[in-house]
C-alpha cells in the first residue's frame, strides 16, 4: 500500500491546489461571501425564489450561489447581494511574513 504524503495547508485551499496567490486570495474572499449568503438564506428559511426577490436577481442566479458556482460571481456582485440582506462588508489587511 503506497504511503500518503501530507503537507501542511497554507490556510487557503485555492493556493494549496495551485492558483496564483492573487487569484487564491480573490477566490477565498468570494467563497467566504458566498457561504455567508447561503447561511443567511438558510437561517431566514427563504426559498430560492424568495431570496431572488430580495437580492434582485433570478432564481437560477440564487441556485448558482447555493451550488457554489464561484466562477459566475464577482466580489462586487457578492458585496451588493450582502447589502440587500442588510449585511455590511468590512475590509482588513494583514502583512504576510516574508519568506526567505
Amino acid at each position: 500500500m503506497p504511503r500518503l504524503r501530507m503537507q501542511k495547508s497554507s490556510g487557503n485551499i485555492f493556493l494549496d491546489i495551485g492558483f496564483s496567490r492573487a487569484e487564491a486570495v480573490n477566490l477565498q474572499i468570494r467563497s467566504d461571501m458566498m457561504i455567508e449568503l447561503e447561511q443567511i438564506i438558510v437561517k431566514r428559511g427563504l426559498t430560492q425564489s424568495a431570496a431572488a426577490k430580495i437580492l434582485g436577481v433570478t432564481q437560477p442566479r440564487v441556485s448558482d450561489l447555493v451550488r457554489g458556482n464561484i466562477a459566475v460571481f464577482s466580489i462586487d456582485t457578492l458585496v451588493a447581494m450582502l447589502d440587500r440582506f442588510d449585511v455590511s462588508v468590512t475590509f482588513s489587511t494583514k502583512q504576510r511574513r516574508r519568506s526567505a
